[in-house]
């Protein structure tokens, strides 16, 4: 336990002015009031506090904070109440000890509808006073470092929670370093396999270069030198969570990603950054596509910085950022910087943004939203916690703001719903474009719009803020709402007699009100529309049911939804598409439908018969791992190595169907795998748990069939 005068005198350093008898107080107070009471692991549950404090306190936070820290759970968990914080502590510290003790109670893992309206009450509370939530990631952030004392079920729980919430949250306050600590944490627990295949390829990186960080480092310095630029460099690896997502954010391999490697510069003045920049590019070549500005155009959560990668030693691409002091504060402590104390006083940083700006948009923007659309107020806030932001102008050079990823559907939402569901076309930069096109920092958009235009359902697969999906929901919603109705009929009479029930008016309606939704009518709506699952409706009503249940209530294997009465459709051998992928039909001469990836080449022969093409969705749930697809795999020609890769594959429940040797070399060996999985997720798995060895130079899915060259030798 850390001792009371550790925690005064660190405070000491960056606040000489402290109040050490308050500070002292709040310690001896919280240890008497949680006196005898213990954590899981059997620790003093004093312990937790005081840690929360000392994590604040690296923050360089002001008394109330710290104080606040040591008191945090004291009303929730003893019999200390507001009026003895208030009295021994003041106001201030009573009201922050109050809305920690309130957000505490806030249970965020639940149903959209639930989730929604407490996430409401979360960005309130902070709102009142941001220091409330520092104490509450401080106190998130311990909890998951001592995870491991907790019952699985919990630590799923906490761990969904924490990277879908507390992590972006994080984010958004500027506290980077926090969000990829509590993301990296949070990844340990629910893909511990994939965690452990990137730390693999660390370890194995490390042994075949040699530590590179201290090398590049030097080198950098030595750049600096010669340009007689002084300025503190700082090299780390990336952590693993954030190495996996640009895994799946890119869709390539952990060889080939330029930026497992970040290197910080940190110079004495913004005219500095800009001539670091041209030594490091007069010095190594840049990588094109590679560089950012952030400070011309900071990020809204008052990141500023100059990112670049460059083609380093041995051709290593290495990412790095270059930044001053005060910008570098800002990148790592965010709102914090609010608070911050150095020598006595509060600093002002003139980088930092203020949050309450940022809160007080937010609340606003959904104070009056309708509470039924509690899809859309989600959507919202966590974009607009997680995403970075492009800015794109309008014809009269008005800027909008968009996530990044965003299309000119996106765009069209953002200037206006009425513009957004008119829109036919756009152009960007003068010239027409694909309606899915990414939008880029600096471009110019004009919308074309038609009379009597509908959006189209495969504009919520398209868009990406939650204003454009919402709005494009509700208006297929109203557009084909009778037919929803009609299959959500069938759908929950499905789902309901899986566990021995009937779909009454009566039970459906209960359902209705459980998930937030007007009316029996909605909820059918949206069951028909693939908003929702059987599962969603069971729970609802009967959650012990679908607790006891080994099975999902849903469908027993993935179904096409958008076909008409009487049709049946088949997936493409062409391309073999997967539940979760983006598909389209193409109608035959029968009844039959043939549906193809929405990437599929074969989908250029139909252009000029759209009047032959469908509009298919899967249906949302568990699907049986009978969908066969091809994953290509070279491997080291070594004793022992394809059994493994056959052990790995079997070990992520997935079945091998067929297999078949393209290449035999001295050195490596190439094949083709036809493997039964559920969906695209589940082959992204295998993929990664196959990749991750060692003796595994590359693995990728692949369109190709394998064909059966026995029987095709016996016909000739």
């Amino acid at each position: 336990m850390i001792p009371v005068e550790k925690l005064v005198d660190h405070v000491r350093t960056y606040n000489p002015n402290t109040n050490v008898k308050l500070i002292t107080e709040a310690y001896e107070y919280g240890k008497l009031m949680h006196e005898n009471q213990t954590r899981h692991s059997g620790e003093p549950y004093f312990t937790h506090p005081i840690e929360v404090a000392a994590l604040l306190a690296q923050q360089s936070l002001d008394d109330a904070t710290i104080v606040t820290a040591l008191l945090h759970d004291v009303i929730e968990d003893t019999k200390s109440t507001y009026k003895d914080v208030a009295k021994h502590f003041g106001v201030e510290v009573a009201q922050l000890v109050d809305g920690v003790t309130k957000l505490t109670n806030i249970e965020l893992s639940s149903n959209d509808a639930k989730q929604a309206e407490n996430v409401r009450k979360l960005l309130l509370a902070m709102s009142k006073d941001v220091r409330v939530i520092l104490v509450k990631l401080g106190d998130r952030l311990h909890n998951m470092r001592t995870i491991k004392h907790m019952r699985p079920e919990k630590q799923q729980q906490k761990a969904h929670e924490t990277m879908d919430i507390f992590a972006p949250l994080a984010g958004r306050m500027g506290m980077q370093w926090m969000r990829e600590e509590l993301e990296d944490l949070s990844f340990r627990v629910l893909n511990p396999e994939g965690r452990n295949s990137i730390l693999r390829r660390f370890l194995t990186l490390r042994k075949q270069t040699e530590d590179v960080i201290p090398q590049i480092t030097q080198d950098i310095r030595d750049v600096l030198v010669k340009a007689n630029i002084e300025a503190e460099v700082i090299g780390r690896e990336k952590k693993p969570y954030s190495v996996w997502r640009k895994m799946q954010e890119k869709g390539e391999g952990f060889s080939r990603l330029s930026d497992i490697y970040a290197f910080r510069i940190i110079t004495h003045s913004e005219e500095d950054i800009y001539r670091v920049l041209g030594a490091m590019h007069h010095r190594w070549k840049a990588v094109p596509g590679r560089f950012k500005d952030y400070l011309s155009q900071p990020k809204s959560n008052g990141y500023r910085s100059v990112h670049t990668t460059v083609s380093g030693r041995d051709g290593k691409r290495v990412e790095i950022q270059i930044r001053t002091r005060q910008m570098h504060d800002v990148a790592e402590s965010g709102v914090a910087a609010h608070w911050s104390y150095k020598d006595g006083r509060r600093v002002e940083n003139p980088f930092a943004v203020d949050p309450f700006a940022w809160l007080a948009s937010l609340t606003e923007r959904f104070g009056g939203t309708d509470e039924q659309d509690h899809e859309e107020f989600l959507e919202h806030v966590k974009l607009d916690m997680f995403a970075d932001q492009v800015f794109c102008f309008t014809p009269k050079g008005e800027v909008i703001q968009l996530p990044r990823g965003a299309t000119p559907i996106d765009f069209a939402y953002a200037i206006h719903t009425r513009i957004g569901a008119a829109c036919v076309g756009a152009k960007v930069d003068g010239r027409r474009v694909p309606l899915w096109t990414r939008l880029r920092n600096g471009q110019s958009i004009e919308i074309t719009t038609a009379e009597g235009q509908r959006p189209q359902s495969s504009w919520a697969d398209i868009a990406v803020t939650g204003r454009a999906k919402s709005a494009i929901r509700r208006a297929l919603r109203e557009e084909h709402r009778e037919g929803f109705v009609r299959l959500g009929q069938e759908l929950a009479r499905v789902a309901l007699e899986h566990v021995g029930k009937k779909p009454t008016d009566k039970a459906l309606t209960t359902a209705s009100k459980k998930l937030g939704l007007k009316n029996k009518a909605a909820l059918l709506a949206r069951l028909g529309s693939a908003e929702m699952t059987g599962s969603d409706l069971v729970g609802a009503l009967y959650p012990e049911l679908l607790m006891e249940s080994k099975t999902d209530v849903d469908l027993p294997a993935a179904e096409i939804l958008g076909l008409n009465p009487g049709q049946f459709a088949q997936p493409g051998q062409c391309c073999q598409p997967l539940p979760g992928e983006r598909i389209v039909g193409i109608a035959t001469r029968g009844k039959g439908v043939v549906f193809h990836t929405i990437h599929c080449e074969k989908l250029a022969l139909y252009e000029d018969q759209t009047n032959r093409w469908m509009d298919l969705h899967w249906t949302k749930g568990r699907s049986d791992p009978v969908n066969n697809v091809t994953i290509q795999i070279t491997i080291v020609n070594d004793a022992g190595v394809l059994g493994r890769i056959c052990t790995l594959i079997g070990e992520q429940n997935a079945n091998i169907a067929d297999m078949q040797f393209t290449e035999r070399k001295p050195d490596f060996y190439r094949m083709m795998i036809e493997i039964q999985v559920r969906d695209v997720e589940h082959l992204h798995h295998v993929i990664t748990a196959v990749e991750a060895d060692s003796d595994v130079a590359d693995v990728k899915r692949t369109r190709a069939r394998i064909v059966n060259t026995m029987s095709q030798s016996s016909k000739g």
